[in-house]
């Protein structure tokens, strides 16, 4: 009999302890999540400030995305200043590393806002603007400039060359007939003294000019017996006439191009051969003699 009721007494204490742990159980699962359900309840958001909500509708990079129009930005010292400065950093990055930078003068300045305009940048096309507005246009080509360059003396191609021809067969004319039998330092001698009549204003200031100055007058009145004595100019040795035309080319170009011959002096304007004696040499200064010829300056 008394084993029979500790039997029920353990039973029953099992059951009530099992209870408890599911009481347990329940109490733990369920009392925390009601306690969070409460405080999120009772927690409201903050208003947001009205210039935050302006800020964020603005785009990413700020309410200068889209471009202004080509000069609608004023143009400021501040912000030409600004411009300069940054130009001046990036002509000074050498990226080859060779070459110096160029100083920011106005023809580079000028020129990235030639280039900037193209990208749609406001300040860029602000100083193109302010640069732009103080040139004057220039004249367009018309009849009268077009008059006005031809009475200057503008001869075509053409004409050009033909002159050019004619210059140097003279001079070889003269450099053959005058000093054939010379030396090479001779000859060039005898053709810098017409070059130097052609560039003083004394003379004619062609060389064919000078080499048949007053032929038309007749025997000892031109200035080069060869082109008013009668005789054919015509060379008749082929040797010679060579030299003379291939020095002939030579001096041309140097006449042509301001160049200077050397052979005598610039102001060397006259000469004779040594087996003469005319009376304008003793008012002259000899300045050489090459050869057979004594070249002169005038006092």
């Amino acid at each position: 009999m008394t084993k029979t009721w500790q039997l029920k007494a353990v039973r029953a204490l099992s059951h009530v302890l099992a209870l408890c742990a599911v009481a347990l159980v329940l109490f733990v699962t369920l009392v925390p999540a009601q306690a969070e359900s409460l405080k999120l309840a009772a927690v409201s958001p903050l208003p947001v400030p009205a210039d935050l909500v302006v800020l964020r509708a603005q785009p990413a990079i700020g309410p200068t995305l889209v471009p202004l129009a080509p000069g609608a930005q004023p143009l400021t010292p501040a912000l030409l200043a600004n411009y300069v400065a940054r130009q001046q950093v990036l002509q000074a990055v050498d990226v080859l590393g060779i070459a110096a930078p160029r100083p920011l003068n106005e023809d580079v300045l000028m020129g990235y806002i030639a280039r900037g305009t193209l990208t749609d940048n406001s300040a860029v096309s602000a100083l193109a603007s302010f640069a732009a507005a103080p040139v004057t246009p220039q004249p367009a080509l018309n009849t009268a400039s077009l008059a006005a360059y031809i009475e200057t003396g503008y001869q075509p191609m053409s004409k050009r060359l033909e002159l050019a021809d004619a210059e140097r067969n003279c001079l070889a004319q003269a450099i053959y007939h005058e000093a054939r039998g010379e030396s090479a330092a001779g000859q060039l001698a005898v053709a810098n003294v017409i070059v130097n009549r052609a560039r003083s204003s004394k003379f004619p200031s062609t060389l064919c000019g000078v080499i048949y100055q007053n032929a038309e007058k007749g025997f000892h009145r031109c200035q080069f017996t060869f082109a008013c004595d009668g005789r054919t100019d015509a060379p008749g040795e082929r040797s010679a006439w060579n030299r003379s035309a291939a020095l002939a080319e030579t001096v041309y170009a140097e006449f042509a191009t301001g160049e200077a011959v050397g052979a005598v002096p610039r102001s060397a304007l006259f000469y004779h051969t040594t087996n003469v004696r005319p009376n304008w040499a003793n008012t002259y200064n000899a300045v050489a003699q090459i050869g057979s010829h004594i070249f002169y300056s005038p006092n």
